[in-house]
């Protein structure tokens, strides 16, 4: 967002932020300000709304959210300014000068409860039937300000039609306030621009191109903007009903896998602040549910590390050996949201894409091919679920691609939220449940899939089986505890150069693929991460060109900030120090783990000795484990 020009969003929407300077201390750097008679020293540039906050005065925000650039169209968060004629929105006032602030006068505590009744005036729908009731803000500020009857008036039929045309994301334009927090998120924070406000006055509403149903534009169903929408005018699209049905039903074997990062972050819909992982109590709560069988995604993470490795490694060989003409540098494939996005946004660079599916749809061909077989338990009768942090794997499951088992490989995509929610039905609380453990034959997994979980994990797990495939060292002895810090991190693109400086001899797994490693020795390995859509458009524009990036082996994209475990199906609210924090349990987990790389984990090992037989990237694990893409584009029909 430094570079305003390269921006698709219009000048209304554009950031406006004054830049404050590196050292505040030299002349004119520091302001001190007046807060409720209180003299308070702040940056020059600082806005009402953050001096308020570091003074920890309380301001209520609607429109405003940390993720994004300012707004100021709700008015919450109005103050009063000594010599001003009228209010301000605290949260678009940057402190330029010494300045008299009121945040408590009768002015504007009328001013918030008016707003706040005019709001409610135009917002249609009961709060006891809303999937945001008790976590919505507008609700939340209703109370706040006393707000316990319509003074002006209340919408009592709809005006809007419900739009579940998407599988991942659901508006109801009735529950909107026009904040505009998704059409920041869509535009700035995304770089994707599905969204806008259509029309003026009375008849605005935020609205896709021409008000196409989402599923007929270039959504890339990432549900970044149900994470940050403060009402019930965006949510998932919810399979839980069809899922309990599943459950009740005797003929039915239904089987879940969970990924790491619901299971870093489920603890926030119980009341329990983030970075906690309950990883064992989800498994027991998941198993009194109804569940027959609980599986760790993990497992299926492992996997893809050894094919999508596998993979790179094809390429390299066969560019700088076989001199044959191949598409570098390899892009992951395990994020739905960023593969739908560089189909819609750069759909020339589709074999680009690691071909290896993503582990919720491994881990589903495998369970209705593999699991099937080995339970006796006829596929047609297994419903399989996987509980994810993100709106696009309901996309991803429902893609006419991924049938390679002769089914639909997933049945279901479950977010974080919409699990916690059947786990409350049940009448579970899941702090108070015993752990226990996952069920085999996919019941151990290394901390290396788990770490997926977070930008630069997919790079980093990578990395614990590449080194140690190509150079035969440990990689505990390159990297301190197998930490390979040079990919982590929350800047929203990393980047990083790995020296082979010898080579060891080629493991059995990959022996039927690669004579040698002589050819790699000396060379030099370039990696990039990136999270984000709008940083992956930074990355692919820097490769269009011919930059750094466009000499990189490797790179990882994902979709949402911070990685999966920032996900579009993960609990609200989300900022950056939540999702650190999700980040530190799921680290912390992986260090307590015995096996922390993917190579190392015994249940891939005896897949590939009892059912892929011929190997990574064989015959059958391009069957059931790989897949292509669709070349969409832009075109809007």
């Amino acid at each position: 967002m430094e570079d305003k020009k390269s921006l698709r969003a219009p000048v209304s929407q554009k950031p406006h932020v004054i830049p404050k300077p590196e050292h505040p201390e030299y002349l004119g750097g520091s302001i001190t300000v007046e807060i409720n008679e209180k003299k308070l020293t702040v940056p020059f540039g600082t806005t009402i709304l953050e001096a308020c906050r570091q003074a920890q005065i309380h301001i209520p925000t609607l429109c405003h959210h940390e993720d994004l650039c300012v707004a100021g169209v709700c008015r919450v968060c109005v103050v009063e300014v000594e010599g001003m004629r009228t209010l301000q929105a605290s949260c678009a006032f940057p402190i330029t000068a010494p300045i008299k602030i009121k945040t408590t006068s009768n002015a504007v505590r009328k001013a918030r409860k008016h707003i706040i009744d005019l709001l409610i005036s135009e917002h249609y729908g009961e709060c006891y039937s809303c999937f945001r009731n008790n976590n919505c803000e507008l609700q939340s500020l209703a109370k706040e300000y006393g707000v316990d009857h319509y003074n002006f008036g209340h919408v009592t039929q709809p005006r809007y039609e419900v739009d579940n045309s998407s599988y991942s994301v659901v508006r109801d334009m009735d529950k909107c306030v026009l904040c505009k927090r998704c059409v920041r998120t869509c535009i700035d924070l995304q770089e994707v621009g599905v969204l806008e406000a259509i029309n003026r006055g009375h008849n605005t509403h935020i609205g896709t191109f021409l008000d196409k149903p989402l599923a007929e534009v270039i959504c890339i169903n990432c549900g970044q903007c149900i994470n940050r929408c403060p009402t019930g005018a965006l949510r998932a699209n919810d399979p839980r009903d069809e899922i309990w049905n599943a459950i009740d039903d005797p003929t039915k074997h239904v089987v879940i896998q969970t990924a790491p990062s619901p299971r870093a972050a489920i603890g926030e819909e119980f009341g329990q602040g983030p970075g906690k992982s309950f990883t064992g109590e989800l498994n027991t709560a998941l198993r009194r549910i109804g569940f027959d069988k609980v599986f760790d995604t993990n497992f299926a993470a492992d996997l893809t590390i050894i094919e999508e490795g596998t993979e790179l490694i094809l390429r390299l060989y066969k560019a700088l050996v076989k001199k044959e003409k191949v598409a570098l540098p390899q892009f992951t494939s395990c994020s739905p949201g960023w593969v739908k996005y560089l189909e819609h946004f750069y759909p020339e660079y589709i074999d680009n894409l690691s071909s290896a599916k993503s582990p919720q749809q491994m881990f589903g061909a495998l369970i209705k091919t593999f699991y099937a077989q080995k339970t006796g338990i006829n596929p047609a009768n297994i419903v399989s679920v996987a509980l994810m942090p993100c709106s696009a794997k309901k996309f991803e499951c429902n893609r006419p691609e991924m049938n390679s088992s002769g089914y639909k490989d997933v049945d279901y995509g479950l977010t974080t939220r919409e699990l916690a929610q059947m786990i409350k039905e049940a009448g579970i609380f899941l702090p108070e449940m015993p752990q226990s453990h996952f069920d085999d034959p996919f019941g151990e997994a290394s901390g290396a899939g788990l770490i997926f979980g977070a930008t630069g994990g997919v790079m980093e797990a990578a990395l614990r089986s590449v080194i140690e495939f190509v150079t035969g060292k440990r990689v505990e002895d390159v990297y301190a505890n197998a930490d390979i810090t040079p990919v982590r991190g929350f800047e929203g693109i990393r980047y990083a150069e790995i020296p082979i400086a010898e080579v060891g001899p080629v493991p059995k797994l990959l022996q039927h693929l690669i004579p040698d490693w002589n050819w790699l020795k000396g060379a030099t390995l370039k990696i990039a991460v990136a999270h984000g859509t709008a940083n992956a458009k930074k990355v692919m524009e820097d490769i269009k060109a011919g930059g750094k990036f466009s000499e990189c082996h490797f790179i990882e994209f994902m979709a949402c900030p911070g990685g999966c475990l920032g996900g579009g199906g993960q609990p609200i609210p989300t900022n950056e120090q939540i999702r650190k924090k999700r980040a530190e349990a799921i680290y912390n987990e992986d260090k307590s783990l015995p096996v922390r790389k993917s190579h190392e984990n015994r249940h891939v090992s005896e897949l590939y000795e009892m059912f892929l037989t011929d190997g990574p990237c064989g015959h059958n694990s391009h069957k059931l484990l790989h897949t292509h893409y669709v070349k969409r584009g832009k075109y809007i029909a």
